[in-house]
């Protein structure tokens, strides 16, 4: 990988790490409200499982493990 590519990778893994928090936060606000949209809720908080699993996928991009 180059170093390009790695900084590449950093900038689009901080950018999904942001949405995941924004999402977080949209949540809560949405649950503090009462009578808030039930399905609202359910596909935000199925975008941010779907964030969590690309920011995993980036991680192991850029900190591969390595079996000794």
């Amino acid at each position: 990988m180059t170093s390009d590519d790695e900084r590449d990778l950093r900038i689009h893994l901080e950018r999904l790490k942001q949405e995941h928090r924004d999402l977080d936060t949209a949540i809560d606000a949405l649950l503090a409200v009462s009578g808030s949209d039930v399905l609202q809720i359910q596909r935000l908080k199925k975008r941010k499982l779907q964030l969590k699993d690309r920011i995993s996928q980036v991680e192991d991009q850029l900190f591969p493990d390595i079996i000794a």
